[in-house]
C-alpha cells in the first residue's frame, strides 16, 4: 500500500497555473524547475548545520561540499530531476545528512542540463569534477585517495556510467550509491504499466530521455544505457535502492542484478509503500531519513579503513 506520506508530500509542490499550462514547452520546463526549488523546504526540511559548507568551481561545474573533518574520502553526488530538472539546492539536505552521518565530505555537482545541454554535456560535467578533485581535492581538505560516485534518479544513470568510464580509463571508482537509478531508455519494464501512475509514468519519462538524448542512434550506446555495457566486470561495489511504487523500480533491479551476475558485490534495498523521488523528502517521508541513513553507513564501511 502507498504510504499516507507519499501523498501528503505530493500536495506540498505548486501546481502550474492555467497560464503555465498553455505556454510553450520549454516555458512550462522552467516552470516545473521553478516549482521544485520552491518546495525544497517544505519537502526536505531545514539545512542541517556542517562545519564545511562551502560553493566551488571545478573547472566550469559548480559544486557544494558538505564535510564534517579535514581529511575525509569523498562521494561525488549527482542530482535527479529527468536531465532537465533538479539543482545543487534539491538534494542540499540530503547530501548534508549522508554528510554528517557517513563522516564522508559529500561533493554535490550542479551538472549542466537538458535541453540547454543536450548528452553528453552532463556525462562530461561529472568526469571533469573527478578530474578536478583527483588533482585539487586536497586543497579542500579532501582525501581524493578514497573516492566514490552516486545518484538519484537522472543523477543514478549518470554516475554509474562515470564509474564505468572511470573503469575503464584505468581509475576505478572504490563505490557507487545509486537511487532508483534511470537506465532503460526504451522505457520496457512492466513496472511502468504496474505503477505508472504513482508520479512517474512512460510518457514523462520517454521524453526526459528524448530530451536529453535527441540522437534516437546514440540511446542505446553503453554511456546512455548502462545495461547495453558488454562487460560489467570491475565496477565498484554497489549500493542500488529501488522503491516499490517507482516506474523505474524494474530497471533498477535488472542493473542489481546484471552487477551481481558480473561478480559486482551489490547491496539491493527496496523500499515498500514509497515512489519514485522520495529519498530527499527528508522532513515528510520517514523513509527517506532512513534511505540517508543507509547510504552513509554504506560509503562509512567502504571509505573509511
Amino acid at each position: 500500500m502507498l504510504h499516507p506520506q507519499v501523498t501528503a508530500a505530493a500536495q506540498l509542490r505548486r501546481r502550474p497555473s492555467p497560464e503555465e499550462l498553455a505556454a510553450d514547452p520549454y516555458q512550462r520546463l522552467l516552470g516545473v524547475r521553478a516549482a521544485m526549488e520552491e518546495a525544497n523546504e517544505a519537502e526536505s526540511g531545514p539545512a542541517l548545520p556542517l562545519p564545511v559548507v562551502a560553493d566551488f568551481d571545478a573547472d566550469g561545474v559548480p559544486c557544494r561540499l558538505y564535510a564534517t573533518k579535514i581529511g575525509a574520502p569523498v562521494l561525488v553526488y549527482l542530482h535527479g530531476g529527468g536531465w532537465c530538472y533538479g539543482s545543487i539546492e534539491t538534494v542540499d539536505r540530503f547530501c548534508r545528512r549522508v554528510a554528517d552521518r557517513s563522516g564522508c565530505a559529500v561533493v554535490s555537482a550542479g551538472y549542466r542540463l537538458a535541453p540547454e545541454h543536450v548528452f553528453p554535456a552532463a556525462l562530461d560535467d561529472a568526469e571533469t569534477v573527478l578530474r578536478y578533485l583527483r588533482t585539487s581535492g586536497a586543497d579542500l581538505g579532501l582525501d581524493v585517495s578514497r573516492l566514490a560516485i552516486g545518484g538519484d534518479s537522472a543523477g543514478g544513470q549518470l554516475a554509474t556510467v562515470t564509474a564505468r568510464r572511470q573503469r575503464d580509463a584505468a581509475t576505478p571508482l572504490d563505490f557507487q550509491v545509486l537511487i532508483y537509478p534511470a537506465l532503460d531508455p526504451l522505457t520496457s519494464a512492466e513496472s511502468y504499466d504496474e505503477v505508472g501512475e504513482y508520479g512517474l509514468d512512460r510518457a514523462s519519462m520517454r521524453l526526459a530521455w528524448e530530451t536529453f538524448v535527441p540522437d534516437p542512434m546514440l540511446r542505446l550506446t553503453p554511456d546512455v544505457a548502462p545495461l547495453a555495457a558488454a562487460d560489467l566486470a570491475g565496477m565498484p561495489p554497489t549500493l542500488l535502492i529501488t522503491a516499490e511504487y517507482d516506474a523505474l523500480r524494474d530497471e533498477g533491479a535488472d542493473y542489481a542484478d546484471a552487477l551481481i551476475a558480473a561478480g559486482v558485490p551489490v547491496v539491493h534495498t527496496r523500499y515498500m509503500g514509497v515512489n519514485h523521488g522520495f529519498a530527499r523528502k527528508l522532513a515528510t517521508i520517514d523513509a527517506a531519513r532512513t534511505a540517508a541513513d543507509q547510504v552513509a553507513s554504506a560509503l562509512r564501511s567502504a571509505l573509511t579503513f
